[in-house]
């Protein structure tokens, strides 16, 4: 937080407290006033020419927070200079104009008193958020607590009794006034169980070190440079400067230690009888201090350096850079929040679309369910006018049912003559069944045992091949080494075995297709055979057959044949199978004449003789 937003801060709270009416706007004459103090308070030189033409009385009434700003800003917070006023007497000059309106002291008998209530202000308006009326958040509450309480080496065991009062007070929104916080301190429900002292210790503390930017504090003996004699002073060191008076009043300033990135701390052995000595090496001059143990003096000489330090990289005190961490936290936090925010609103647009088109599938369902409960009715009554022609049709097929009975005791005898016709048939197909699979199963092997003797004979013409190519090569080199001669009389030697071996294979597999053709035309036979016969048995029946007719023509009940009739013509020759007519039986397209088997063992027997000859070659 800058010089200037600190400033308007206390500045607000005297304004406001002019404010009678509440009506946002301030008399020029009660603003004068507050100019001139605020003058006087934060030490600027100015023209009182200037104040009083720029608040001269005229017809435009009172002047409003956004109408002083301006001049504010222009003649008093642009000319206010940090380290050039006191904190304590500007601050106490906004605290007077505003407790006399707002803040009245508890009658009875309370935990802190006006210094207490005015160092507590102080410290509420640092730690307050950059956003008008102020207000300081729940996070920093609980930080200032436990500083109070750590101050009096304390621990603050209430922040459960603080959530609850936030929780309980939903008007709050997790934020207080400067009035509501110290009404809550003045209550004593959070500040239990620390004394009245205690506690106005605490306060004393944490307002020097977050309001006066007083890091360390205490008596320490001093050696001057003049009389070279030791004198016992009171330091204050704040942000770039040690301060050392008579006495812990402040009311007498002895001198002043500026510090800036050259000056050096060290410790010194111990000398005049003093002990727990160090050094402070500045540019000008060079400070001997001795504090009153080792534990001082150590807490010294670390605050000195955290403060060169921070000197040397142009930052701000440790406690105002850890608020400004805070805050951006509690920034990013409710950035966080907000698109939180922003995502469930989108998800809420999304839900409230979904239930709408909800809302429109229902509606289409209910128009559905109207417009299907119509069609059943529609349909109900189509089926029940149904049900009456099917009444009538089932009256007309009662009667006709009586007539066909008639017919079916009459076809019943003519039945019998068809059944035993229709076994005999049966049986014969049964047999013409059998053989056919006995015929495929020889076809089949036949043909697995050709294909044996092609992929041997494709086996031997390439060994032989390669035989051929090692000969041309020990012919075509004959100046070759002995080694690879031999090598290569081995590899003659190993093809001309595996092709003697692929040849006794050939044999072997040459005789058991010639098996497999003699199994084949048996099965052919077979087929045939059982043809003939069922050839004979397959003619139409004719319509009024009787049963004083031959048992081999019997009937059909319907008039015309069961079978259609045999139109067989004279067998081709030159046809490798026979094309099934009307009165064949289905299994007779099975039928195949075995000049392919034939010719297939001559091509076979050819590629023997063409191996042979390659071999003699």
């Amino acid at each position: 937080m800058d010089l200037k937003s600190e400033l308007l801060k206390s500045i607000w709270y005297a304004f406001t407290a002019l404010d009678r009416g509440k009506s946002g706007k301030v008399s020029k004459s009660q603003l004068k006033v507050l100019s001139h103090s605020l003058y006087t308070a934060l030490n600027i030189p100015h023209d009182p020419t200037v104040l009083e033409d720029h608040f001269r009385d005229d017809n435009d009434g009172p002047v409003s927070s956004q109408g002083y700003m301006p001049y504010l800003n222009k003649y008093i917070l642009d000319k206010a200079q940090d380290g050039n006023y006191d904190k304590e007497t500007f601050n106490e000059l906004c605290w007077t104009l505003t407790a006399r309106k707002n803040y009245t002291p508890s009658k009875s008998q309370s935990l802190i008193g006006a210094r207490e209530a005015f160092m507590l202000w102080c410290l509420f308006n640092f730690l307050s958020e950059d956003r008008y009326p102020l207000v300081m958040v729940q996070e920093e509450v609980v930080y200032l607590l436990r500083k109070l309480f750590t101050a009096t080496g304390q621990e603050w065991l209430h922040e459960e009794d603080l959530s609850d009062h936030f929780t309980q007070n939903p008007t709050l929104e997790r934020a207080v006034t400067v009035w509501q916080f110290l009404d809550m301190i003045e209550s004593g429900k959070l500040t239990k169980p620390a004394s009245k002292e205690s506690f106005a210790l605490g306060i004393q503390s944490a307002y020097e070190e977050l309001v006066l930017d007083v890091a360390q504090k205490g008596y320490m003996w001093k050696k001057g440079i003049v009389r070279r004699n030791w004198i016992e002073r009171w330091f204050v060191l704040k942000a770039c400067t040690i301060l050392y008076y008579v006495n812990e009043d402040l009311k007498e300033e002895k001198g002043e230690i500026q510090l800036d990135k050259d000056t050096v701390v060290e410790a010194l052995q111990d000398k005049d009888g003093k002990r727990c000595l160090f050094c402070i090496k500045t540019a000008n001059r060079a400070y001997e201090l001795s504090a009153s143990d080792t534990k001082r003096r150590q807490e010294w000489m670390e605050s000195i350096t955290i403060a060169i330090g921070l000197q040397a990289e142009n930052k701000p005190p440790l406690h105002r850079e850890q608020k400004a961490r805070r805050r951006e936290h509690r920034q990013q936090a409710a950035q966080r929040r907000e698109e939180e925010e922003q995502c469930l609103a989108v998800l809420q647009q999304e839900k409230q679309k979904q239930l709408q088109e909800l809302e429109k599938l229902r509606q289409a369902q209910e128009d559905a369910q109207a417009i299907w409960h119509n069609k059943e009715f529609h349909w109900t009554e189509q089926q029940e006018e149904m049900e009456q022609v099917l009444q009538k049709q089932l009256h007309q097929a009662q009667e006709d049912n009586l007539h066909l009975q008639l017919e079916v005791e009459q076809k019943e005898v003519e039945a019998g003559f068809q059944r035993r016709r229709i076994q005999e048939l049966e049986r014969m197909q049964r047999g013409l069944e059998q053989a056919l699979e006995v015929e495929i199963q020889a076809r089949t092997s036949e043909h697995a045992a050709r294909s044996a003797q092609a992929r041997l004979l494709q086996e031997e013409e390439e060994k032989l091949r390669e035989l051929m190519s090692l000969k041309s090569e020990q012919d075509l080199n004959p100046l070759l080494w002995q080694e690879e001669r031999q090598q290569m009389t081995h590899e003659a030697q190993a093809l001309q075995q595996a092709v003697d071996e692929l040849r006794k294979d050939r044999r072997h597999h040459k005789q058991d297709l010639a098996a497999a053709k003699t199994k084949r035309r048996q099965a052919s036979r077979c087929v045939k055979q059982w043809n003939v016969q069922l050839t004979r048995l397959m003619q139409p029946i004719g319509p009024g057959a009787t049963h004083g007719k031959q048992r081999g023509n019997v009937m059909s009940h319907r008039g015309d044949g069961i079978f259609l009739p045999t139109n067989r013509g004279p067998k081709d020759p030159h046809h490798k199978t026979r094309t099934r007519g009307k009165g064949d039986s289905p299994m007779g397209s099975t039928q195949v004449s075995d000049d392919s088997s034939e010719s297939d063992s001559d091509d076979y027997e050819n590629v023997e003789e063409y191996l042979k000859n390659v071999s003699l070659k």
